[in-house]
């Protein structure tokens, strides 16, 4: 597989090794000895799939004081997939790394803990699945804004469909710092 390391220090853009023929394919989409070679000595507690139609948005969501790394990818479709540090003291705080995942291209993005993330629907529908490194606690959610001017997130979709909890999220200027990670304790 190919791990290719963004701007953003320790999210990963991977491309697995595919192997098709006219019946199909076969890959591996999580194997720990072979992903811990290769950087990610991460340990997952629980997988979810979303399901979503073209121009939805999910995010900008991340978890504090009980961070999630996630490990994202597409099963059926194609979404435009955004992380976003907020590591408070990073030199990188507030910048952004966007990639397009698709059943087709069969890439994974990995989204460390201290990481906003979300992702808008290209297809008709897409099936997104992700691994995390830590439960889901709906308590120390956090939602920033889509289109917080201040991270500028080039998105592929001028008016997306949006929960409410995402229409109403947080601007990155006007969180608590308590409310944040640092580079040290993320």
């Amino acid at each position: 597989m190919k791990v290719t390391e963004t701007t953003l220090p320790g999210v990963r853009l991977i491309e697995p090794d595919v192997f098709g023929d006219a019946r199909g394919f076969f890959m591996e989409s999580w194997n720990r000895r072979r992903y811990g070679e290769a950087g990610l000595k991460v340990d997952f507690v629980q997988d979810n799939l979303s399901l979503s139609r073209k121009g939805i948005l999910r995010g900008l969501h991340y978890q504090w004081p009980q961070p999630q790394g996630k490990l994202v990818q597409v099963l059926r479709g194609a979404v435009y997939d955004v992380a976003v540090d907020i590591r408070r003291g990073s030199p990188t705080f507030g910048h952004w790394v966007g990639y397009e995942l698709s059943v087709d291209n069969h890439r994974q993005l990995y989204v460390p803990e201290g990481f906003a993330h979300g992702f808008c629907v290209l297809s008709d529908e897409a099936l997104f699945a992700y691994k995390c490194t830590d439960f889901y606690q709906p308590k120390t959610e956090y939602s920033l804004r889509w289109d917080d001017p201040d991270i500028g997130i080039d998105w592929p979709v001028a008016a997306p469909v949006l929960s409410d909890k995402d229409s109403n999220g947080y601007w990155l200027k006007d969180l608590p710092p308590e409310a944040l990670p640092t580079c040290e304790n993320s």
